[in-house]
């Protein structure tokens, strides 16, 4: 059996590639930091803002309830057909993206529904919603 007489080279670890990239990265942030400097100095005044009061919260979906006796509630409030218009109209002018969720009963009728929905695009609503439940199947 042949010994083995001669010695593997030991490897060695090239540097230079990083050391590359290290050099590419302190440049790239030099040229970035003398963008930001040069930002700074053009000469424009921003607008100040008021931080003692916080923006209000977009209000919640407004929730139409209609009963099969035709008796109609806004978030719990008993109107009128002409009522809840009026309501949401000015609602809606505090806020243009209000929305509604219609809850019908279901023994009510159809047109009952359609009522309401027909009076909340009349006073500008877009966004509404018909809250139904769903029936789950037993296996």
């Amino acid at each position: 059996m042949p010994l083995k007489t001669h010695r593997d080279e030991e490897t060695s670890l090239n540097l230079t590639p990083m050391i590359d990239i290290v050099f590419l990265l302190i440049i790239f942030f030099m040229v970035g930091t003398k963008f930001t400097e040069m930002e700074r100095k053009i000469a424009l005044e921003v607008p100040t803002v008021r931080t003692d009061s916080t923006l209000s919260p977009a209000p919640e979906k407004r929730v139409i309830n209609v009963y099969r006796n035709g008796s109609i509630d806004l978030d719990d409030r008993p109107v009128t057909l002409a009522q809840l218009k009026q309501h949401l109209a000015s609602a809606r002018a505090q806020y243009a993206d209000l929305g509604v969720i219609v809850r019908g009963d279901g023994q009510a009728t159809h047109e009952l529904v359609s009522r309401v929905l027909a009076a909340c695009e009349e006073s500008g609503v877009r966004k509404m919603g018909v809250s139904v439940r769903v029936a789950r199947r037993t296996p």
